[in-house]
């Protein structure tokens, strides 16, 4: 049985994904044995309770810089001894010396179609641009903010009387289709991260990741 540890800010409709699968056999032989918070009421931490897992809050004021915020957020990842790290909407910036520990075996899910739109608001800013279709991103994290190889992606349309909270729900239903399925192949061994690239089944994937039209 494979450790997962989930890093969480907010609801954790992700986390509640990643717990399901672990539940539905979407995600086999692992178990998510913690969640990490920064923010102590984080609903995910709820989540982390009503499903049996240890929840922990680490608050970053207590901390002097973002290093050593980090440095404790690695001994209590750790203490689980962790196969596979899952940042499921955990908004801070990692530091280089935390993604260094991880790599290889740390996943994001970012709500674009990357490399469009890294960071924050992608769905008011692929409306500003005119986009007709938006989407989310499963990814390896590397110290390029939101720039690690893409594994998969999952597009949905834009309509033209769509806002951004439209555009959210529509993409947020797929993130919890896409995630939990990455996280199985990460589990079973066939997704790995080598030279910086993602493989799959031993097969470099490209730039979108699996099953683009590329």
């Amino acid at each position: 049985m494979k450790n997962i540890v989930v890093l969480i800010s907010g609801n954790g409709s992700n986390l509640q994904a990643i717990l399901d699968g672990c539940n539905n056999g979407i995600i086999r032989d692992a178990k998510v044995a913690a969640v990490l918070s920064n923010k102590a009421d984080a609903y995910g931490l709820e989540r982390a309770r009503l499903a049996g897992v240890d929840g922990i809050h680490l608050d970053a004021k207590q901390f002097a810089d973002r290093e050593t915020f980090d440095k404790a957020m690695i001994k209590e990842i750790d203490a689980y001894q962790p196969d596979l790290i899952i940042l499921a909407g955990f908004m801070r910036i990692l530091s280089g010396d935390f993604v260094r520990h991880y790599q290889g075996k740390m996943l994001n899910i970012h709500p674009s179609l990357l490399p469009k739109y890294p960071g924050l608001n992608t769905h008011q800013r692929a409306l500003d641009a005119g986009d007709k279709e938006h989407g989310t991103s499963v990814h390896f994290v590397t110290e390029e903010l939101d720039g690690g190889p893409v594994v998969l992606q999952a597009k949905v349309p834009i309509f033209a009387d769509d806002n951004a909270d439209d555009i959210f729900a529509r993409v947020q239903e797929q993130e919890h289709r896409i995630y939990p399925l990455v996280s199985q192949w990460f589990i079973a061994g066939h997704l790995k991260m080598v030279n910086g690239k993602a493989e799959l089944d031993s097969q470099t994937l490209p730039l979108h990741g699996y099953a683009t039209e590329e």
